[in-house]
């Protein structure tokens, strides 16, 4: 089985009742990049990489489409399902970039699931469950707002919330956690998530006058050092997202200790083979995290809910997908949520297939 072809999409994903806002950046619309590989076997596979606008990572829509047409004629006539020589043929073509490589990574995947006959969930070792906890993740908005989402979302059945905070003072961001942790109780897990957006100070007045809420603390602060200088003197445990941008960065907190766990992003860290093995890092040191990707459309969703269904389930901090937040989908069907859960799409390779009707030209075609 060779690659024969590679077609590069841009398809718009406009956001339900926006902006969605974080502490750096208000979202009104997406734009994802998916990408389709047939093979010489005529088997299809599909891949998509979604960065959540320009400023939340050093990620970009059109950055990862040039990357793309970068190492696309160079990967014709390479096996999909040799996983490992796969991601070496891309980084000898190209430098960096793994949020563009984790398109081809995921297509490679759910080609060779299709190959074999198996859904993707079983290349990465096996699912422990077929249905995967998710969590919600409310913008950034006014206490008593909410606090009324969070309660929604408590009787929804989310076994997890993430409330974004950052971007203004941070005495309005405490009156939130507080209102949230009133509205919901101990019933369900919280995630407070600043997007880089506080400095160290807001960490430590945070930490002091929240201590009584059992909340972690996800990418409070813009950089690893500055979460480093007041780690000794934080009262909550603390995630690390946006500054894991790769396995070594990985290996070099987790050695260090700055960090109780993880937010992490599929396409990130460079796609699902990557992925496997910042998992298994985490399930050697007992560490929590969560498996889900920046924004993204069924094909994300899908590959983030198999990932997630083969993650030890005592450090399984649950799955999220763009679905809520979205108005279309490109398979029929679609990923949903469902009582806070998703459940495993069925089938070979990653269970879901675009209709190609619904989507553009492509803007690009390699053969």
């Amino acid at each position: 089985m060779k690659i024969a072809e590679i077609h590069i999409y841009a398809v718009p994903l406009p956001v339900v009742n926006g902006p969605y806002t974080m502490a750096n950046a208000e979202v009104y619309a997406l734009d994802s990049t998916l990408v389709k590989v047939v093979t010489d076997t005529g088997l299809t596979g599909w891949g998509e990489t979604c960065p959540v606008g320009p400023t939340y990572q050093p990620h970009h829509a059109l950055g990862a489409r040039a990357a793309l047409q970068q190492m696309a004629s160079g990967l014709i006539g390479k096996d999909p399902s040799l996983f490992t020589q796969l991601h070496r043929t891309m980084n000898s073509l190209l430098n960096g970039h793994a949020y563009a490589k984790a398109a081809i990574d995921i297509a490679a995947h759910d080609l060779t699931g299709k190959h074999y006959g198996v859904g993707v969930c079983d290349l990465l070792g096996g699912a422990v469950t077929n249905n995967v906890p998710s969590y919600y993740a409310t913008g950034v908005g006014q206490p008593d707002d909410i606090a009324r989402i969070a309660a929604e979302k408590k009787l929804q059945g989310f076994p997890r919330l993430q409330i974004k905070v950052g971007g203004r003072p941070v005495d309005l961001d405490i009156e939130t956690v507080r209102k949230v942790w009133e509205a919901t109780g101990p019933d369900i897990r919280l995630a407070v998530d600043a997007n880089r957006g506080w400095s160290t100070r807001d960490v430590l007045r945070f930490t002091r006058e929240c201590t009584d809420i059992p909340v972690i603390l996800e990418q409070p602060c813009n950089t690893i050092d500055e979460i480093a200088a007041i780690r000794s003197q934080c009262r909550h445990a603390i995630y690390l997202d946006e500054s894991a941008d790769s396995l070594n960065t990985v290996v070099q907190s987790v050695s260090s200790g700055v960090c109780d766990g993880f937010g992490m992003k599929v396409t990130r860290i460079g796609g699902l083979a990557p992925f496997k093995t910042f998992r298994d890092i985490c399930e050697a040191r007992s560490l929590h995290h969560t498996c889900d990707d920046a924004w993204g459309g069924d094909i994300i969703a899908a590959a983030c809910t198999h990932m997630g269904s083969t993650v030890d389930s005592r450090l399984m901090e649950g799955v999220w997908i763009a679905a809520p937040y979205i108005e279309s989908h490109y398979d029929p069907v679609g990923i949903h949520i469902q009582q806070g859960h998703i459940q495993l799409p069925e089938g070979p390779g990653l269970g879901v297939e675009p209709e190609e009707s619904l989507l553009p030209a492509p803007e690009l075609s390699v053969t």
